[in-house]
């Protein structure tokens, strides 16, 4: 085989998006832009930057809900401050990314020093991040500040006509250290190394326990910074922002080649994961005769399919083994 066996998840994600995008191109007119790549991006960095914890967590082999919440946690808490409270936001957005960080770090901790499983405690984390929410409003609360307006409208000018917000250049910057972290240090080595096993990891004295409760803080922290940028987004604090949104994320790390049992899995697979996603919502945008909820469908369709295709490799691997 030309191609190893563990890059064809990834080999598929980015070929798919590559037909996907001719295929538009062919169908309709003015799809064939760098401007439509850059709205991708645009309509997607908070989803990108989220993707990219959980990219981390489901290597490691565990799995995190509480990231919409955690956004929407994130939004409210900015807004009120902001808005209500009046402080200034190169404060209050440090703290929201230390409360991410933390409501991550509490998690990882209680996954590994308690043994009860992910699905679990960051199902919890899910409930408490969504009950605060309403705690500090039930009612939307609008952001006039005007350094989030102004990062709301800023745009960065590229070839030709085309742009891009201060949230994808926070993404892809998001994007190129997580690439780094993950197979250029002991982290991304260690977090590779558990969600192979963690049993083997043990007994080869690796730090177990540190790398797990650092793979949940930086989940929650890329869940805060979600949250910032979603806010940028938005304009706004609202308890039901980003529902669902941790569905979305899992799917498009799943879809990006990256295994749901760890162990395998990469950083620009996640990147063409989101992508994906965004060029499906593109379509039926220029479509204009297909509900919203297709976009649903066939992500669902494309999500059973890389999960079979994750099962026959796994399988043949397993036979050669044999």
């Amino acid at each position: 085989m030309l191609i190893n066996r563990k890059y064809i998840p990834i080999v598929v994600t980015v070929t798919l998006f590559l037909l996907m995008f001719i295929m538009g191109s062919i169908r309709y007119t003015g799809f064939f832009s760098l401007q439509v790549i850059y709205n991708l991006l645009i309509d997607n960095a908070f989803l990108l930057i989220v993707a990219v914890g959980m990219s981390f967590v489901i290597i490691s082999g565990g799995i995190d809900l509480s990231v919409g919440a955690v956004i929407a946690l994130t939004t409210m808490i900015s807004a009120s401050l902001v808005e209500e409270a009046g402080w200034p936001p190169y404060i209050v957005i440090p703290l929201v990314l230390l409360i991410g960080a933390t409501l991550g770090t509490g998690m990882g901790a209680i996954i590994h020093y308690f043994k009860v499983q992910p699905f679990i405690v960051t199902l919890a984390g899910m409930f408490l991040a969504r009950g605060l929410c309403y705690v500090i409003s039930i009612q939307t609360i609008t952001i006039t500040n005007p350094f989030y307006t102004t990062m709301a409208q800023f745009k960065v000018k590229l070839f030709g006509t085309g742009f891009v917000s201060i949230s994808v250049l926070i993404a892809l910057v998001v994007v190129a250290i997580a690439i780094y972290l993950a197979h250029y240090t002991s982290f991304g080595r260690n977090v590779y190394a558990i969600g192979g096993s963690e049993q083997s990891s043990l007994l080869m004295g690796l730090p177990v326990a540190k790398t797990k409760i650092l793979v949940y803080t930086l989940s929650g922290f890329c869940s805060a910074l979600a949250g910032v940028v979603f806010t940028f987004y938005m304009l706004s604090g609202y308890g039901l922002h980003a529902v669902g949104l941790e569905l979305d994320t899992i799917a498009a790390v799943v879809i990006g080649g990256t295994l749901l049992s760890g162990g395998v899995g990469y950083i620009f697979g996640t990147f063409f994961g989101v992508m994906i996603q965004g060029i499906i919502q593109t379509i039926i945008s220029f479509e204009g005769t297909l509900s919203s909820w297709w976009t649903k469908i066939v992500i669902g369709l494309l999500l059973c399919m890389f999960i079979l295709l994750q099962k026959f490799l796994s399988a043949k691997q397993a036979i050669f083994k044999t």
